[in-house]
């Protein structure tokens, strides 16, 4: 009886082990997915809007470049509305990511030093 016992135990505990997993790696799945979400927000990666706005460091002055070239792409002086609607884009995913790494300084700057 208690060989039974033992085995039922077992297989109960491997049911709920495989259970778990399974959980954990749709957790990790959906998590994968909300943080891809995240860095698409506007549909551009980090990369493309640094290329539309020709950034190559990520700070304030230099995001400024998109007034000068949302100006010329104006539809009302021969410009695309396609390409002033990617700068804007590009200006909003760039702002995003800067307002995420401010974010993450300050929550390093909350952090106890060990």
């Amino acid at each position: 009886m208690a060989k039974y016992l033992a085995q039922i135990i077992v297989m109960g505990a491997q049911v709920v082990g495989r259970a778990f997993a399974r959980a954990l790696r749709q957790e990790f799945a959906a998590s994968r997915a909300a943080a891809a979400a995240a860095s698409n927000l506007s549909g551009l990666s980090l990369q493309e809007a640094q290329q539309i706005l020709n950034v190559s460091k990520l700070n304030p002055e230099e995001i400024q470049k998109y007034e000068y070239l949302f100006k010329v792409n104006d539809k009302s002086v021969g410009g695309s509305f396609y390409l002033q609607s990617k700068v804007v884009r590009a200006k909003e995913r760039l702002e995003e990511e800067l307002r995420i790494q401010a974010q993450e300084d300050r929550e390093k700057e909350k952090r106890p030093q060990t």
